[in-house]
């Protein structure tokens, strides 16, 4: 059995799961503002315009400090769009009769897979062959060769592990916030609508920076010289 939601009124559930129509939604909404900030865009920021430019600042200066100048304005369209995506998708749970298009583990793997194959990409581009030197540890001699294969196979799982744990970690902490709210609510439905609030805002934030930090790191790791 589903969950009624707001959109169920405008999508079939059993056709449409509800991570689709409110991932289509938070885009809709995303482009909306988009639009209508380029027509008004000010040279004294005010309102909204002010709100993303110090997202689009923060997100940049994330990239570069990480990254590098060059390659990290090159990767910020990517981390810059999955931050605000994901962070409008985690707040959409907040509002009552809404869900949060992050809390499932397919929108979540949508965004995780791509980065995996980006930056496994940029790393043979940027390096050749001498990419799978950052698989092979710190001792590449002769005699160490069964610890370099050791390394290596361990390396490669860790590599595959990544896009599971950015999927279940955001997926994991937006079920656990939506359910931590939903109990608190209960037990304290007069004192803890504020707090409960707060906690709901502080974790999708959270949430969605951790995110961007680690596929700018997992960037980062391929871009940069082996040692």
């Amino acid at each position: 059995m589903h969950e009624v939601l707001l959109m169920d009124v405008f999508f079939n559930p059993d056709k449409i799961p509800h991570n689709l129509s409110y991932g289509l939604l938070v885009s809709i909404i995303l482009i909306i503002i988009s639009l209508l900030l380029r027509k008004s865009l000010q040279l004294v920021p005010k309102g909204f315009q002010n709100f993303f430019e110090v997202i689009v600042d923060a997100i940049l200066k994330l990239a570069e400090d990480n990254i590098g100048h060059k390659w990290g304005r090159a990767f910020f369209p990517l981390l810059g769009t999955m931050f605000i995506f994901i962070l409008f998708s985690n707040f959409m749970g907040l509002v009552p009769g809404f869900a949060s298009a992050t809390a499932n583990v397919n929108t979540n793997a949508a965004m995780a897979i791509p980065v995996f194959f980006i930056y496994q990409f940029y790393g043979f581009r940027v390096h050749g062959i001498g990419y799978i030197k950052h698989f092979l540890g710190p001792i590449r001699s002769l005699p160490a060769l069964p610890l370099m294969i050791m390394i290596f196979f361990t390396e490669v799982m860790s590599h595959l592990a990544r896009p599971v744990t950015l999927t279940v970690r955001l997926f994991g902490n937006m079920i656990a916030k939506h359910l931590i709210l939903l109990v608190l609510a209960i037990i304290l439905p007069m004192i803890a609508p504020c707090f409960v609030l707060g906690i709901g805002i502080i974790t999708c934030l959270v949430q969605s920076l951790v995110f961007t930090l680690l596929s700018t790191l997992y960037l980062a790791g391929a871009i940069e010289e082996a040692h």
